[in-house]
């Protein structure tokens, strides 16, 4: 995700710079082990880095530090010792670290959610900034000129091939070279994999496989634990999805009826979608050849397993707050004479807004209209490959325009 990247860039702030990855280098988990007090652990450091830790002009980030618990387990105490003292930490399977942990320091340490690029980011890369601040304005009031629309569908379709992980963005935008962005996609294809094997002692790494490539399959869909060639049971498919859940690679769309504020108070966890983390990802194990996508002409093509699905939902949860983990919610209405299903509903300020999204420029609205008449909202918002517009009770927006829904002031 970028996340030892990321405080690098801020350490460009401070005067002094420690960094520590407990991974490679293991003589600094003996100081943690040995040492409860932060002062001498800050004055070992200090000695070893041969470099100074000064409150306000040093900025020390312990990375991969769940391989060292009692690191973990000092943080609290850095904030009572040494509250002036700037500390960031980064991991891997955090969340499996801190399940063993006896207590975490509540209101001590705060936790930031990462995710990969979202479009505005990828926009980023290719330096569009004057292409940005048009978006930035554009409504469905005031849709953008076609030549600028056409240009973002453009970004828009290698954004959903290649996906958000900066180094596979990175491989595409500063050598253009699709080739090599696949290579890159297929290497961390491969290191997901290997991930895997850490899972190990507490999941066969075959069934968590089985169960990562099910989910893959069914984006768009309710989850069905009676997929294809399945060889698990219901409760050992549920065990591998908490623990995907957990090392942050699917994100779980759950049934809300949606009468009120908030929309997770009235949910049914009987009906969930799964939502992997990465488009780019989600395209490599579907199969697809990248540089056929981005070389033809067929959006459709693109949208095999959902992906505007997948896109829309990793664009709602990234413009999230990162102080929380975000969570995601659909609408179902499952009767014998009435099926209906709207692909997400979310809250924009006091509105909750029904929101459907489709691949190309077309599609029926009946499960929308439906939502809006029984939930008594006055609108929808439906996601596309249209320009800014508005029809009845549905707001469009273009499907690189979902950071313009969520901030846009007055639904």
């Amino acid at each position: 995700m970028g996340k030892s990247s990321a405080v690098r860039q801020l350490a460009q702030k401070f005067t002094h710079f420690i960094e520590i990855n407990f991974d490679e280098q293991s003589s600094y988990n003996k100081i943690f082990e040995q040492y409860t007090d932060v002062s001498e652990i800050c004055e070992l450091i200090a000695a070893t880095s041969n470099t100074p830790i000064i409150a306000g002009k040093t900025l020390l980030f312990l990375d991969e530090i769940q391989t060292c618990i009692p690191a973990i387990s000092s943080l609290r105490y850095f904030y009572e010792k040494l509250p002036d003292l700037h500390v960031v930490t980064a991991g891997s399977l955090l969340e499996f670290a801190l399940e063993d942990l006896p207590s975490f320091g509540v209101g001590r340490i705060r936790s930031l959610f990462m995710y990969p690029f979202c479009f505005v980011e990828f926009l980023m890369a290719y330096q569009e900034e004057l292409l940005l601040k048009t978006l930035e304005k554009a409504t469905p009031e005031k849709p953008l000129p076609e030549v600028l629309h056409d240009k973002l569908k453009h970004y828009l379709k290698r954004f959903l091939v290649i996906g958000g992980m900066p180094e596979v963005v990175s491989a595409y935008v500063v050598n253009n070279d699709i080739l090599e962005a696949q290579r890159v996609l297929d290497d961390l294809m491969v290191s997901l994999e290997s991930d895997f094997a850490k899972y190990k002692q507490r999941v066969a790494t075959a069934r968590i496989r089985e169960v990562f490539n099910s989910v893959v399959r069914q984006i768009g869909s309710k989850f069905s634990y009676s997929y294809p060639n399945a060889t698990l049971n219901n409760a050992q498919i549920k065990e591998v999805l908490e623990l995907l859940k957990m090392a942050g690679l699917i994100y779980q769309v759950t049934h809300t009826t949606a009468n009120g504020i908030p929309i997770g108070a009235e949910v049914n966890l009987k009906f969930r979608k799964y939502l992997l983390f990465d488009t780019g990802i989600a395209q490599s194990i579907l199969g697809l050849s990248i540089g056929d996508l981005l070389i033809g002409d067929d959006f459709q093509t693109i949208n095999k397993g959902a992906i505007a699905e997948l896109h829309v939902g990793l664009e709602l949860l990234k413009h999230n707050s990162p102080y929380q983990p975000g969570a995601l919610y659909y609408w179902q209405r499952a009767s014998r004479n009435s099926q209906a299903e709207v692909d997400y509903v979310v809250q924009l300020q006091t509105e909750i807004v029904p929101v459907e999204v489709k691949a190309n420029t077309k599609g029926a609205m009946q499960s929308m209209y439906l939502f809006l008449e029984e939930k008594k909202r006055p609108k929808g918002v439906r996601f596309s490959l249209e320009n800014f517009s508005s029809m009845n009770q549905i707001v469009v927006y273009p499907l690189y325009a979902v950071r313009n829904m969520l901030t846009r002031v007055g639904f």
